[in-house]
């Protein structure tokens, strides 16, 4: 495959994380499953509430 489709998929990952700690989520945990479903992880990122501390 080209090296270019996982530089892209690791910076969407990173991209979720910091999404996800914007919502106060666990960035680690975000991280993880983006690098498993991707794309989808952020369109669930977009539709889940911020969470309160």
């Amino acid at each position: 495959m080209d090296n270019q489709y996982f530089v892209g998929w690791g910076t969407l990952a990173l991209i979720n994380a910091a999404f996800a700690q914007g919502k106060n989520r666990t960035g680690l945990n975000w991280f993880l499953l983006s690098l498993v479903v991707g794309p989808l992880a952020t369109l669930f990122l977009l539709f889940v509430e911020k969470r309160e501390q």
